[in-house]
């Protein structure tokens, strides 16, 4: 089992960044996939970016270029830093992996874009 603990969330300006982090209670080396989704009010809950294998990276069409997702292998920390952030960026964005075929989520953290 994996525990997953999001950090980073809060209320910021259109145009201005956060980093968001996911700290994981094991080791992230030799996970299948690792990522980030959000849901915003009233949406469904959609990917915005993933690492794949350990080496493919995918991002949502409406954060490409703006959202970079990464990991901390020794500290086993994941981390999406977001800028350039838009009034529909907001919504609660949750880290999720992928081992041994099983889905573990974190509880999720708030961002807010609005001026």
């Amino acid at each position: 089992q994996v525990r997953l603990v999001e950090s980073g969330g809060g209320l910021v300006q259109p145009g201005g960044s956060l980093r968001l982090s996911c700290a994981a209670s094991k080791s992230i080396f030799r996970m299948e996939a690792m990522g980030w989704y959000r849901q915003a009010p009233g949406k469904q809950r959609e990917l915005v970016a993933d690492i794949r294998n350990g080496v493919t990276t995918n991002y949502a069409d409406s954060v490409k270029g703006r959202f970079t997702i990464s990991r901390d292998i020794a500290r086993n920390i994941i981390y999406l830093q977001m800028d350039t952030l838009k009034p529909e960026d907001t919504a609660v964005y949750t880290c999720n992996v992928k081992e041994y075929g099983l889905n573990y989520w974190g509880t999720g953290t708030l961002v807010t874009v609005s001026s």
